[in-house]
């Protein structure tokens, strides 16, 4: 189930300039108030563009549903988009919620991205669904909806043998085959791909982390959002890992929130418009993201100023040395092979700017023209 034809170093980045390990992006496509989700989009166009010039290692982007203030609920279609766009920065889904779709439609669909983008595609996978109860079930077109996480490592499966046509004799799906695939090159006069997809698994806890290790594929572990648990979540990743065709050793990456700006001030500004959408997140009123203005005048009660407190310390903001510095102490304390920098914040320009900033303050390839 680990195998299949990706190649190792497709995997596995390499630093560049000071950085410690490779720096990578995760985009949201988060649609700020007064924009639509037609300027998001072209924002992560230009961010695509900006990672490329700048020496990032792969640009990723998340599925989620019933969010106004998110834009990204079909990775593929974005990820088609961003395929036009740019040239060589790896492509990816951060991640694709396996328990929502059906595998050979994402062996479908990712396999069509292959043939766009040949050699620079990842498939990441969770188990969560992405948003909430009822919008999971019209999904899933199911109320069960523990099952679909229960169900995760036959979905997993099935969906691998989707992807390397390697059904068995007998099997009800051995003469069904993800088109775009492998299949195409058994054909008469047909040519076998190089590469398929490189999957990875992704998660807040220790489930996909126990079954990324055994199954020796790479693990992102979603630290943005659940930073207590990075660290035991990592070490049961290596642990468990099991040396397979994909990998010979653990890779681990983490997403991380992270803001710089030319002062610590703009930086604060700007990480408050993203705290007050999760507090309206949480208390079942999702919208666009506030900008800041709406942020400073907002009249925290005192368990949302806790919990702002608690968000704004988990991502890492301020002067772009300042950032640079808590990027470098997170690796030392994780041990993470690589950093998935998210930045949701209502701005385009300084998420952006802020990209830009990390790209300097680490010494990364000078720009080019665009």
């Amino acid at each position: 189930m680990s195998g299949g034809t990706t190649p190792v170093d497709t995997i596995r980045g390499t630093a560049s300039g000071t950085a410690p390990v490779p720096l990578s992006v995760l985009d949201l496509a988060t649609v700020g108030s007064g924009l639509t989700a037609s300027d998001a989009l072209r924002t992560s166009v230009e961010l695509v563009q900006l990672a490329e010039r700048r020496g990032f290692h792969r640009f990723w982007v998340a599925e989620h549903h019933s969010m106004p203030g998110v834009a990204s609920s079909s990775p593929a279609v974005i990820l088609a988009h961003l395929a036009a766009h740019s040239d060589r920065i790896r492509l990816g889904s951060g991640g694709v919620m396996l328990p929502n779709h059906a595998p050979l439609v994402i062996a479908e669909q990712f396999g069509t991205l292959e043939a766009m983008a040949p050699g620079r595609v990842d498939l990441g996978l969770g188990r969560a669904p992405g948003t909430d109860g009822a919008t999971a079930a019209a999904l899933r077109r199911s109320d069960r909806l523990n099952e679909g996480a229960d169900e995760f490592p036959r979905q997993l499966a099935e969906l691998t043998r989707f992807l390397d046509a390697d059904f068995p004799d007998g099997h009800r799906y051995a003469r069904i085959h993800a088109i775009p695939g492998p299949i195409q090159g058994s054909v008469p006069g047909g040519v076998q791909s190089a590469d398929r997809p490189a999957i990875w698994l992704l998660g807040s806890s220790g489930f996909s982390a126990q079954l990324a290790g055994a199954l020796g594929l790479p693990f992102s572990f979603a630290h943005h959002f659940s930073a207590a648990n990075t660290i035991p979540a990592l070490d049961l990743y290596r642990s468990s890992f099991r040396p397979s065709a994909v990998l010979d050793a653990p890779y681990a990456s983490i997403g991380v929130g992270a803001l710089a700006a030319e002062d610590e001030r703009e930086a604060r500004r700007q990480v408050m418009t993203g705290a007050l959408s999760m507090i309206r997140l949480r208390l079942g009123r999702p919208g666009l993201i506030p900008t800041p203005e709406e942020a400073e005048e907002y009249a925290f009660a005192p368990a949302e100023r806790e919990f702002v407190d608690s968000h704004v310390a988990n991502v890492v903001h301020g002067t772009p040395d300042a950032v640079r510095d808590g990027l470098d102490q997170l690796v030392k304390r994780t041990g993470a092979d690589e950093l998935v920098i998210t930045a949701n914040v209502h701005s385009p320009r300084a998420r952006l700017r802020s990209y830009e900033l990390i790209a300097d303050a680490y010494g990364l390839p000078a720009p080019t023209a665009p």
